[in-house]
């Protein structure tokens, strides 16, 4: 056994030892564990054996202190209704609730039912019932009212004008242009060191030569080893490098000439060039469309390329003039109001066309009368009551709720009246995608429509709030353009909470110097207390919401009707003893 062995054997018989000591301490913690494991599991099972068979009592329930003052019901329940009935009769809630339903007044079905009835007789022959006897014993007269509702209102009706951006697909196709041309090349060898040793040229002969390196193979060896015929090279010379050269070499040896096919390719690409060089035109897509054979003979020489011909797509946009304002210009119902730029480019490159239009006419409303002529008596004087409708009360109920609802409104976080949402919609400027119908289309079934548009649920719920005339339109503005043209704008609106509330917004702004902001800033901005003090509401034009509220034409306007009404009130409680 050699020196160097003897330390190695020692150590291996080292690390055995202390494997087998760590084996052996591992083996001992882990029977330690299991018997600890054991005890622990063996205690808990008694723990939970003993419980199982013990009746619980109040000492062994956790956090028990105490008997509760509700262990009494637990034999009888009833003892809670009588607790209940004798807290009752102190008990603040349950005597309010109790004294509302008392005093409340109760009206016979019956009696509703005829009152109804004989208001439906008289309004369908309202003449015969409200018409009485003239002065000069003839029949007295009823007039037909004009209706009681306002004007449906208008609305905001847009179109663009300017330039627009025509989408066109457009193809070439490039071919792939394959010669062969037969060559002859110049063999030659060289080495860069030892040229002379193994007998060929030298390299740099050849460093501005049109020569391509083909192969090599050794050089002469320089040092042998063995003897015959065993040798062996033991240090092998620089290799020699093979050359094919174009022309021959001036000065060099040549080896021999070999002829060569070139073959050389090119895609032809000039069908493509009117596409690639336009800057509207977009690379889509180039996909191969002849590989079919891969290998093809040309001039005699097989040629395998994998793709023989190409096809370009490209998606190429245009500015063009466009408008379509033609629709508006014609509808006699709209008028022109107003131009803006949807970009603020200079000049303007699209402009939005403002058209005010008419809401188109909804159901006649019903007929209305007031009637005079009849005769009024006290002691043997008569006189002839002289009907007319109230022209005020619109005003003042509009007044009034305007007020209730400011109150409503209040923000008390702005410390402002009448605030509105801001909401926007899309359309493409010339296109057929419009998600801002609003007023000018029925709730039913435009909503589905734009739905399967593709309009988002908040675009669905703007024109649906439009319809129903709670959202000014403030103005349009570019949210997407291409290549310098507006494709698509968003419409932004102010939703208010009701109708009133958006033409208190609309018509008091113009009082006070309250311009509405830019459409891609405006943030519908409520009143504040201030500024809604120095309003004028009888400026302001109520007839759209007028049908919102009671017609002066409907109330009883002379004062013994008014009497009598109060006497049947009175006569009615009266009977029934204070509504119990």
């Amino acid at each position: 056994m050699s020196a160097r062995a003897i330390p190695l054997l020692v150590g291996l018989a080292l690390f055995g030892v202390g494997l087998t000591g760590s084996i052996a301490s591992g083996q001992s913690q882990t029977e330690a564990a299991r018997t600890d494991g054991k005890a622990f599991a063996a205690d808990i099972a008694g723990k939970a054996q003993s419980a199982a068979k013990t009746v619980p009592t109040a000492a062994t329930l956790p956090n028990f202190t105490g008997t509760p003052s509700q262990s009494a019901l637990f034999d009888d329940p009833d003892v809670i209704a009588a607790q209940a009935s004798a807290a009752a009769t102190t008990n603040q809630g349950y005597q309010t609730v109790r004294s509302s339903l008392d005093r409340r007044p109760r009206v016979a079905v019956a009696d509703i039912e005829a009152t109804i009835a004989r208001g439906r007789a008289i309004a369908d022959d309202p003449t015969t019932y409200v018409s009485a006897m003239g002065v000069s014993g003839g029949e007295g007269s009823c007039r037909e009212l004009p209706p009681s509702t306002g004007s449906a209102g208008t609305y905001e009706a847009t179109c663009n004008d300017g330039v627009a951006l025509e989408e066109k697909a457009e193809s070439c196709t490039i071919p792939l242009v394959v010669s062969v041309t037969r060559t002859t090349g110049y063999r030659y060898w060289c080495s860069t060191d030892n040229a002379r040793f193994n007998g060929v040229d030298d390299c740099s002969l050849f460093e501005t030569t049109s020569c391509r390196h083909t192969g090599s193979h050794g050089g002469r060896c320089l040092l042998r080893g063995g003897r015959p015929p065993y040798e062996y090279c033991i240090e092998p010379g620089e290799p020699v490098e093979e050359l094919l050269c174009d022309t021959e070499v001036p000065g060099a040896r040549l080896r021999g000439t070999e002829g060569e096919n070139v073959v050389s390719e090119r895609r032809e690409e000039s069908a493509c060039a009117a596409p690639a060089a336009d800057a509207g035109c977009t690379l889509d897509a180039e996909t191969c469309t002849s590989s079919d054979p891969v290998t093809r003979t040309i001039d005699g020489v097989a040629v395998t390329k994998p793709c023989w011909a190409w096809e370009r797509r490209y998606q190429c946009h245009h500015a063009v003039p466009a408008q379509n304002c033609d629709v508006l210009e014609a509808n006699t119902s709209c008028w022109f109001m107003r131009e803006e730029c949807l970009t603020d480019e200079a000049p303007c490159p699209t402009r939005e066309r403002i058209y005010t239009c008419a809401v188109p006419d909804g159901p006649a409303p019903q007929k209305q009368y007031v009637c005079d002529g009849d005769i009024y008596c006290i002691n043997g004087d008569c006189e002839t009551i002289d009907r007319q409708p109230n022209a005020e009360f619109k005003d003042a109920a509009v007044a009034l709720h305007a007020a209730a609802q400011a109150g409503g409104e209040f923000d008390p976080a702005t410390l402002t009246l009448f605030k509105g949402e801001r909401d926007t919609c899309h359309s493409k400027v010339f296109g057929l995608l419009n998600c801002c119908a609003g007023k000018a289309f029925p709730l039913i079934p435009y909503s589905n429509l734009l739905v399967a548009l593709g309009c988002s649920r908040d675009e669905v719920l703007l024109h649906q709030r439009d319809a129903q005339g709670l959202c000014h339109y403030v103005g349009s503005y570019c949210s997407d353009s291409v290549l310098g043209v507006c494709v698509t704008k968003k419409k932004a609106y102010c939703c208010f909470e009701s109708k009133l509330s958006r033409i208190l917004q609309e018509q008091g702004r113009p009082q006070i110097g309250k311009p509405w902001g830019t459409p891609k800033k405006e943030s519908c901005q409520g009143f504040t207390i201030d500024e809604f003090a120095r309003l004028d509401l009888s400026r302001m034009d109520f007839s759209e919401v007028y049908a919102e509220f009671q017609d002066a034409a409907k109330l009883p306007e002379d004062l013994a009707t008014v009497d009598t009404l109060k006497r049947k009130i009175d006569d009615y409680y009266a009977i029934n003893g204070g509504g119990r």
